[in-house]
């Protein structure tokens, strides 16, 4: 018996890969009493993105996005996971920070909690050590969660498997800046429209502000920029449009940034209120202790050196230091409606099951999401029980949907979760009244979690 009272099955699942996908997972079969060998690459093998060897290592952003369920298709996916037990969810609700309407956490804090947390379970067996090609014919039952940054000797071989080409796109990593450093006879503490959300009180953001001229001045200097070279083979794969660098969301057009991660709306400089500033740099804590804060929405490929010369010329980081620069990685993801089955297994060959960005979903809750049922799945098969998926009215189960078969597997590209991969609802409120905007969402958020509920007090 587990310490939760539930027979213990005697064959372990094999989990590859110790992020975010595959820590949910582990924790997802051991909570029904499925023994895991959790397989994690690194100190061994690292990967360019990474700096650490903890578990669930949070490389790009710290937020997991808005965490309003009533909304927000993300808010609403948070409120999912948070029913079905998620060690992710339960790390990040107890190491938040300060973000205004999104949940955002202390990385470190975070990483530590569910590291602590696997390694503390009986079930849950942890293995430092690359699984360089495809797992051996024995292991009957494998969660392949590498992610993005999958090694390359197990991407070839899994490419060889499926005969597809995996496909590819770039993500970015935004700046750290050192709170301390900032000049706060410039910048200001507030959230847009002073909205509060959790760990935060509505004064969550460091802004800074910058005129129509110093605007256009910073874009330029953005568009003349030394850029990263790509290697040759990298020079086809395209960007993620939710995580664009900045200097490529410039190229757009002289306004996009101020449209964009720049816009300046819901916010008021209490130095001048009756001066609107034309953009405004936004930074959200990034640690417990509030001393590392990240250029919100500042992704980009500029050399360290021109990040640190051009990114100083906005006001109020005129002598920011930078403990960590931006950066880029490439990552790689299957053509999952092609490859996939509904509950994630390879279809031609069975025993293996994908979880999180590998799968083609993007960002760090969907992909926790996506790890949270392939380990339910794979410990229900275990156990000899039905494998039904999430309703698809649900966040999870529209995620799902989307990923094993209601994306055209032709034009297959990443996606996070949102309200436009829910089945419709109806249009009427019961009194001739469309439903739409804000009602049409709450009103689909709690469909989901009513059938979310019946779908979990059925698997009691």
């Amino acid at each position: 018996m587990n310490s939760g009272g539930i027979p213990v099955h005697d064959d372990p699942v094999h989990v590859i890969g110790g992020g975010l996908a595959g820590s949910e997972a582990a924790w997802q079969l051991a909570r029904d009493g499925v023994p895991v060998l959790l397989h994690e690459m690194r100190p061994v093998r690292t990967t360019e993105a990474h700096v650490t060897d903890g578990l669930a290592e949070l490389v790009c952003s710290n937020s997991f996005r808005s965490d309003d369920a009533e909304s927000s298709a993300i808010g609403l996916l948070h409120e999912e996971m948070r029913r079905c037990r998620s060690l992710i969810m339960a790390a990040a609700d107890d190491h938040k920070v300060p973000a205004g309407g999104a949940l955002a956490v202390d990385r470190e804090g975070f990483s530590q909690a569910v590291g602590e947390a696997l390694e503390a379970e009986p079930l849950v067996t942890i293995r430092r050590q690359e699984v360089g090609g495809l797992p051996p014919d024995e292991w009957d039952s494998v969660i392949v969660a590498t992610g993005p940054l999958t090694s390359p000797a197990l991407a070839e071989a899994v490419g060889k498997l499926t005969g597809e080409k995996s496909l590819a796109f770039f993500d970015s990593i935004a700046p750290i800046v050192l709170k301390e450093s900032i000049d706060f006879s410039i910048a200001w503490f507030q959230s847009r429209y002073d909205k509060a959300g959790p760990g935060g009180t509505g004064a969550d953001y460091i802004n800074c502000p910058l005129s129509k001229e110093r605007y256009g001045a910073f874009v330029d200097a953005l568009l003349a920029a030394e850029k990263t070279d790509f290697k040759e083979w990298e020079k086809e794969t395209p960007y993620f449009e939710g995580c664009l660098p900045i200097e490529v969301m410039a190229e757009r057009g002289l306004q996009t940034l101020a449209f964009g991660p720049m816009k300046p709306v819901g916010l008021t400089n209490p130095r001048a209120p009756e001066k609107k500033p034309h953009a405004v740099v936004q930074l959200r804590q990034d640690n417990a202790y509030a001393t590392l804060y990240n250029m919100v929405g500042f992704q980009t490929k500029l050399t360290h050196g021109e990040q640190k010369r051009i990114f100083r010329t906005i006001p109020g980081l005129a002598a920011a230091e930078f403990p960590r620069l931006g950066g880029m990685h490439r990552n790689t993801f299957l053509n999952s409606p092609k490859l996939l089955d509904g509950t994630l297994k390879l279809k031609r060959r069975p025993r293996l099951r994908f979880a999180g960005q590998i799968t083609g979903c993007e960002g760090y809750v969907e992909s926790a999401a996506v790890g949270l049922m392939a380990g339910r799945f794979a410990a229900a098969e275990r156990l000899g029980r039905a494998t039904a998926a999430p309703p698809k009215s649900t966040a999870m189960g529209a995620l799902l949907n989307h990923i094993t078969g209601g994306a055209a597997a032709e034009t297959f590209q990443p996606m996070n979760v949102n309200f436009g991969l829910f089945p419709p609802i109806g249009d009427g409120d019961g009194r001739g009244r469309r439903l739409k905007g804000r009602d049409r969402k709450r009103a689909l958020s709690q469909r989901a979690l009513a059938d979310l509920q019946a779908w979990l007090d059925r698997k009691a």
